[in-house]
């Protein structure tokens, strides 16, 4: 990520979501009928044209990622709705880490129920998303954009601010982020999500581990994700999907659905499309015991 400039990975997993609303109803894993008007003229361009987006290309995607990006977002989309429409401990504000062109804040706008959406990014993409924002017919919703360096500024104190209240129950969405950061910065992040959320809370992320087979398919996945730095943006970290409970418990937060490739392809894929096996999903709710500062 270069902070002075709009994320290429946000736009290019904005591509993503904006494909599958040419699937038919059925077929669809996932529909977001705003993601087309955040594209760059060149993105826009290939998503009239039926190809993939000049992005997407450039990050050495596969279908397969496609198809992951798709799943993961549907996952999470489906345990916000979850939380928010539980009786107990029922969520009262959401926080969208590196939020991109997230649109969950419009998309579930009456299950929200004028409930704030805290959208964190850095100030560019975040500005560009704004200037877009202006030109859409858009529900009335409570999105307040919370500008960050993550480098310097403290998440807690950049979230007061914009009037987040620490101890509530909060849906925090973490996707497509934790790979590109170092270890202690996963950490880090985990631990304040922990202290800065209360009783009822949920945290929904997504991780990049490397697949231990020999294959060539596998190394050709490995490979793929080595050419993200292309873009200024390379894989930083990694957790196994059977380290992740352990990983996670010893931050402050206990897994509750944990989904790698074959589990979201049975829950989401319909007509035979392949999920990348690299990455998976989790969700999580606050431990008993406090977060440990070790790592």
């Amino acid at each position: 990520m270069v902070p002075s400039r709009p994320s290429q990975t946000a736009e290019a997993v904005c591509f993503m979501r904006a494909t599958e609303q040419a699937r038919p109803q059925a077929a669809r894993i996932l529909d977001d009928p705003y993601a087309a008007a955040f594209l760059g003229p060149l993105s826009r361009a290939a998503l009239g044209l039926g190809r993939r987006s000049p992005l997407a290309v450039g990050a050495g995607v596969v279908p397969q990622l496609t198809t992951y990006i798709l799943c993961r977002h549907r996952l999470i989309d489906d345990a916000l709705v979850a939380a928010l429409a539980r009786a107990e401990d029922r969520v009262e504000q959401v926080v969208v880490l590196g939020a991109g062109y997230d649109a969950r804040a419009w998309r579930f706008a009456d299950a929200l129920a004028g409930r704030p959406v805290f959208e964190v990014d850095f100030p560019a993409t975040q500005a560009r998303k704004e200037r877009i924002l202006r030109g859409l017919d858009l529900p009335e919703v409570d999105v307040r954009r919370v500008p960050i360096d993550f480098q310097v500024d403290a998440l807690g104190a950049v979230l007061a601010k914009a009037g987040f209240v620490p101890g509530r129950p909060t849906f925090f969405v973490w996707e497509g982020v934790s790979m590109y950061l170092r270890r202690e910065a996963v950490v880090g992040t985990l631990e304040t999500l922990h202290a800065l959320g209360g009783p009822g809370s949920t945290l929904a992320m997504d991780f990049w581990f490397v697949l231990d087979d020999p294959g060539m398919t596998a190394t050709f996945h490995r490979a793929t994700a080595s050419l993200l730095s292309l873009l200024g943006e390379p894989i930083t970290f990694a957790l196994h999907p059977e380290e992740a409970p352990h990983f996670c418990a010893r931050h402050g937060w206990q897994v509750r659905d944990l989904a790698d490739a074959a589990e979201l392809a049975r829950r989401y894929v319909r007509d035979g499309r392949r999920v990348y096996p690299a990455n998976a999903v989790l969700i999580a709710t606050p431990s008993s015991t406090a977060a440990s500062p070790t790592t």
